[in-house]
């Protein structure tokens, strides 16, 4: 079985998670990384991810760097930011040549509800080139969107979704932590969430990709968020959170058709949540119950996604493509994915 190159764009936590996971599959062979960090440029990817097999794999300061000393891959893992926007541009000269891109960019999972000439722009590019580009991971991604997509394959009528989701935030990245306020004052937390600074990104297209494949035409996305304030002291790996601080999140966003709200998805994400689980309700006929509890792991199911999704992506056909459009989400075995 030929094996599918890939590189890695965004040496961050999650990028080096990914560079970690993608080494053990015997299928896939890593042939390089981009990071504008000037500190990694150059380095190997064994430096950097403590795994030894990857001596002969560096880091380059662009793709076009990369492409002149490796070749092109077939694939990008792209883990460098939340905007559609700019993760299209950072893609460009891959997907101009057919490289194709599986990104955990929150807005990716619906592009069109923000950028929508560009990401026809970009669709089109890709059908002429032959690329693909796909937006993945757990939230969005997976357990508010595509999961209760799945389960309403089972569904005679669907009237309304519903999905909690409730995370200790003490078991995470730092930056995860911080987004989520840990350790600021409320008012200022406010002030950076409605400066689309701070909470969970991609919550609005979570609720489109809903609505997208129910063929429900939505009036209206509202979304809210509230810091959840810390009523003692509250210590982590990473902050110390004094009473009168924020912990973390209470976000919410709805999709209103007619004044009904067809989707509700409900965000507590905060330092020390206590009984974390996700949950899924479907109305309708018949109607779902799901309760995962202890919830998905997010940052280690994340990095699994991404992962997961190579070789449903590449036989996908070429374009702008949503999850919903790709083969069902499904493992893949280490020893190489079923053909």
């Amino acid at each position: 079985m030929k094996k599918i190159k890939v590189i890695q764009f965004g040496l961050g936590p999650i990028g080096l998670e990914s560079l970690k996971l993608a080494a053990e599959q015997s299928w896939l062979e890593i042939v390089g990384g981009v990071d504008i960090d000037p500190a990694k440029v150059g380095r190997s990817l064994a430096d950097l991810t403590g795994v030894a097999a990857l001596a002969g794999a560096r880091v380059h300061p662009t793709l076009e760097a990369l492409f002149a000393a490796v070749g092109k891959p077939d694939v990008i893992l792209h883990t460098a930011g939340s905007s559609a926007a700019t993760s299209f541009a950072q893609m460009r000269p891959a997907l101009e040549q057919g490289v194709s891109v599986a990104s955990t960019c929150e807005e990716l999972i619906f592009p069109a509800l923000k950028t929508p000439e560009i990401a026809r722009d970009y669709d089109v590019l890709c059908r002429n080139s032959g690329a693909r580009i796909a937006g993945t991971g757990v939230n969005p991604g997976f357990v508010m969107d595509i999961l209760p997509i799945c389960l309403t394959g089972v569904s005679r009528e669907v009237r309304s979704v519903y999905v909690e989701r409730v995370v200790n935030a003490s078991t995470r990245r730092q930056p995860l932590q911080a987004k989520i306020g840990s350790g600021q004052a409320p008012d200022a937390f406010r002030a950076k969430f409605a400066a689309g600074k701070a909470g969970h990104a991609g919550f609005q297209q979570s609720v489109a990709l809903l609505a997208h494949a129910m063929g429900w035409k939505l009036d209206e996305i509202r979304e809210s968020c509230e810091p959840v304030v810390a009523t003692s002291r509250v210590v982590t790996k990473f902050f110390d959170v004094a009473p009168g601080q924020s912990l973390g999140i209470h976000q919410k966003c709805v999709g209103l058709s007619g004044g009904e709200t067809k989707i509700k998805l409900d965000l507590q994400m905060y330092l020390d949540a206590p009984l974390p689980h996700d949950a899924i309700v479907v109305k309708g006929r018949p109607d779902l119950n799901l309760v995962l509890n202890g919830g998905v792991a997010g940052d280690d199911a994340t990095v699994a996604a991404l992962i997961n999704i190579v070789p449903r992506l590449l036989a996908a056909a070429p374009g702008v493509r949503l999850m919903t459009e790709l083969a069902v989400p499904a493992w893949c075995n280490p020893a190489g994915p079923a053909v």
